[in-house]
């Protein structure tokens, strides 16, 4: 079938050259979606990188905009909750003025999906280790949620692609298992390979989980006023439940 965006197309700038996250995106996506893909290439992961990528974030979108996008979605949690919540707000905001598109953050997109879910208590998983998880926890702290954990993988972030799903699903599950409180369970970042995991926990643990890359599918249906639930990925694209800014 010929490739073709006659139902709208999104402009996403990836954190990173790692590979993944993009094409389980672009394999998800309902028929009718273009995408048009731009990189970063935040290679430490820390916090000095992610404020100094800002910069990159900032042409990119301007590059987007000029390429007639319907929507654009700078991915990248870190570099957004670093600058906290407001930061982030003001960032969107100046966007959008500047450009006349609509954009929404990983951030955002977190956010909008835990909401939709009827998510209020959360344990929240990543893959950096250290005093950030702290931050990013306080992010969504901010947002109104009350959040159990958030915990970081032992695992060097250039070594995060290679981790097995039997892995991520026995770190997340054993996660769980101690903060049986939960409501919901939040993963961050796309270079865990986790697709395939998702289904089973969500089986196994009895709670919903947002993933950035079916978080991201539904927004991007749901802000392109499409409505098409997908199977094998979790509740909230089988679910499809309305987004709310």
């Amino acid at each position: 079938m010929a490739f073709s965006s006659w139902r709208g197309i999104v402009g996403i700038i990836k954190p990173t050259m790692r590979p993944g996250g993009l094409e389980d995106m672009i394999r998800i996506l309902p028929e009718g979606i273009g995408v048009i893909p731009l990189f970063n290439n935040i290679t430490r992961g820390d916090r000095a990188e992610f404020k100094e990528v800002m910069k990159d974030y900032d042409e990119k979108v301007a590059l987007l905009a000029d390429q007639g996008c319907d929507l654009i979605h700078p991915e990248g949690a870190p570099p957004f909750m670093v600058l906290g919540n407001d930061g982030e707000a003001r960032k969107i905001k100046s966007w959008e003025r500047k450009h006349k598109v609509p954009i929404f953050t990983s951030g955002t997109n977190h956010v909008a999906a835990l909401r939709a879910l009827k998510v209020k208590r959360f344990v929240g998983a990543s893959y950096f280790k250290g005093e950030i998880n702290k931050t990013f926890a306080t992010y969504f702290k901010k947002a109104g949620f009350e959040v159990l954990a958030m915990e970081g993988m032992d695992i060097p972030f250039n070594k995060v692609q290679t981790l097995s799903s039997h892995e991520i699903y026995g770190f997340i599950k054993n996660l769980v298992l101690k903060h049986k409180r939960a409501q919901g369970i939040y993963m961050l970042g796309t270079a865990w390979k986790a697709l395939e995991a998702i289904p089973m926990l969500e089986q196994d643990l009895g709670i919903p989980i947002v993933y950035p890359v079916t978080a991201r599918v539904w927004e991007i249906q749901r802000r392109l006023t499409i409505c098409q639930p997908i199977k094998g990925y979790g509740k909230i694209l089988e679910e499809m439940p309305k987004w709310k800014k």
